[in-house]
């Protein structure tokens, strides 16, 4: 797992945080001023990049969490084979089968580019080129 540590208050929208094990995406971020007697609180929710499930967490903005190391690699496709791909990286000629995104279904064929990610041992087809 490669991750860095920060803090809360340093996170916006759109950037990642690790959640329960997932990688996520910030969606919203709010913070609470400090009372009397009390630190300001964060109040972040996310959804995972590779299950899209919402998480949620409220902790003090001073609160260290980890964040992904987000690999970003193009490659090529070299065949389709139902609901799976097998893709060729463009960096170090590594043969990869990855699922098909059901968004990117029609866009997909043979011999054509695509971004992909990879993030805590996961990886997941972003885009076609």
């Amino acid at each position: 797992m490669s991750t860095k540590v920060v803090e809360i208050k340093t996170l916006k929208v759109g950037k990642y945080i690790v959640l329960g094990g997932e990688a996520s995406k910030i969606t919203s971020l709010t913070t609470s001023s400090p009372g009397k007697h009390g630190a300001a609180k964060a109040r972040l929710e996310a959804v995972g990049i590779f299950d899209n499930q919402k998480r949620s967490i409220v902790k003090p903005v001073d609160t260290k969490v980890d964040i992904p190391i987000i690999d970003k690699r193009v490659g090529q496709v070299l065949s389709i084979q139902g609901n799976n791909v097998q893709l060729m990286d463009m960096e170090n000629y590594d043969t990869l089968d990855l699922p098909m995104p059901e968004e990117l279904k029609d866009q997909i064929t043979e011999g054509i580019e695509v971004d992909y990610i990879v993030a805590l041992g996961n990886m997941k087809i972003m885009r076609t080129k």
